[in-house]
């Protein structure tokens, strides 16, 4: 192999999940002294309006940033546009860049840039590996997005397919995803099940007395029951909010969330208008240095996903919350795939869609009970340590890109420190913003 070439809308310094595994991962093979080079856009996640620099080098990757349109994620069609624009900036640089015998990995944002990678790859002779995080456009038809149906649908899965058919490999990051592209025949020797990761080495279990953020947020008396990342239309919140309503007379119980998401405002709106606002914070995303305390702050986790979403989608802040060694309260379908881990090594507990009596006795009952829940706790962090650490990820990557001919030679590297998305101030822990 010449080159490993990517192509993802986010990259360093953007602090987004996609961004922080590529970022990781691309990091690790430059440390290796591989050519990498990757075609991203000169925004950041939660900022449309940021101008990156067109190209820089980091931390040995050459990082190549196309020009798009501005409009953001607050509406459909002006992301539509947006993604529209980075398609075409894309292909076009892909086909001045790649060369025959190149490495192009192509990942899932904007969704569908497979099928652009496909021809781009066909026309340079270079060698396609697909990073599905998702699986594009079965989630649209399943949140019901208007241009997404009939004929749409299937013109876009026959190309998508196709794509998916074409590459030396397909990477997803679970195995119910893995079972959807077989059933759409893809032969399993060409799908590879790379779960996503954290750095497990710097997010570790810290006793509440021992964490700045407790007190920084006051929160040191209280049961805190935490969301950490983006609160995306994949993600129910119905079913927490209808519990805190059955909780409110507990000032105990309080519930944060940290990071952003098209449903956090509306969820936010939902906590003022039913005078809920004493129950719960609402902060910013934390700078990834200080991620290890801010995991840290909440006694409990949760995490939800829509069950017509399983097999679609892993939701990757699993990963985090184990690493801090908290317990997780999965709202997903029962026979989930996350359900099925929290299930089966004991880290906590599982709750349907819309079993909010049932989530309001779980919290209240493990709010009364530290032994129980600093055990779910001790088995999330194990788990982490047994089946998804970093080093493992990683080394996986490397295994499976030299089965199909994309020969990276790792051997006298070690896993490479995390990135800090931005550089931290004098203070880096953020206080509260908004209750």
């Amino acid at each position: 192999m010449k080159r490993l070439i990517v192509l993802n809308r986010y990259f360093f310094p953007d602090h987004s999940a996609t961004s922080q595994l590529l970022s990781d991962l691309m990091f690790y093979f430059a440390s290796a002294g591989v050519d990498v080079h990757v075609i991203t856009s000169r925004q950041l996640y939660d900022d449309p309006q940021q101008q990156l620099p067109a190209s820089a080098i980091e931390r040995g990757v050459f990082v190549h940033r196309v020009s798009t349109t501005k409009f953001g994620r607050s509406g459909l069609p002006g992301r539509a546009i947006d993604y529209l624009s980075f398609y075409r900036s894309a292909y076009n640089l892909m086909r001045k860049l790649i060369e025959p015998g190149d490495g192009l990995v192509a990942m899932t944002d904007p969704p569908l840039c497979s099928i652009l990678a496909m021809r781009a790859a066909r026309k340079k002779g270079a060698r396609l590996v697909n990073w599905l995080q998702d699986i594009y456009p079965e989630i649209a038809v399943e949140l019901g997005v208007p241009l997404f149906k009939g004929p749409i649908a299937f013109g876009v899965c026959y190309w998508r397919d196709r794509s998916l058919k074409a590459a030396a490999v397909n990477v997803v990051v679970g195995e119910g995803m893995a079972e959807r592209l077989v059933k759409r025949g893809l032969t399993s020797a060409r799908i590879k099940v790379i779960h996503n990761w954290t750095d497990d080495t710097e997010i570790v279990p810290i006793p509440h007395k021992q964490n700045q953020l407790r007190k920084l947020w006051g929160l040191e008396d209280k049961f805190v029951v935490g969301y950490s990342g983006n609160l995306g239309r994949a993600h129910e919140f119905d079913t927490i909010l209808a519990a805190s309503e059955r909780l409110r007379d507990d000032p105990r119980i309080i519930f944060l969330f940290l990071g952003s998401g098209h449903n956090l405002d509306k969820l936010a709106n939902l906590v003022n208008s039913r005078r809920l606002a004493a129950s719960f914070r609402f902060n910013p995303y934390q700078e990834r240095a200080v991620l290890k305390h801010s995991l840290g702050v909440p006694d409990l986790h949760w995490l939800s996903l829509k069950p017509e979403l399983e097999g679609l989608i892993v939701p990757s802040k699993f990963y985090g919350i184990a690493a801090a060694g908290r317990p997780i309260i999965a709202i997903t379908a029962a026979d989930g795939e996350i359900a099925n881990l929290v299930r089966n090594h004991h880290c906590g507990r599982v709750i349907e869609p819309g079993e909010s009596e049932k989530l309001a006795a779980t919290i209240l009952e493990l709010s009364r009970d530290p032994d129980k829940l600093a055990t779910m706790g001790r088995n999330a962090r194990a788990m982490l340590d047994a089946q998804f650490t970093r080093r493992a990820a990683l080394r996986r990557w490397c295994d499976v890109l030299g089965e199909v001919g994309i020969t990276l030679d790792t051997s006298s590297v070690d896993c490479v420190p995390t990135f800090q998305a931005i550089a931290p101030s004098a203070d880096p822990f953020k206080k509260d913003s908004r209750r």
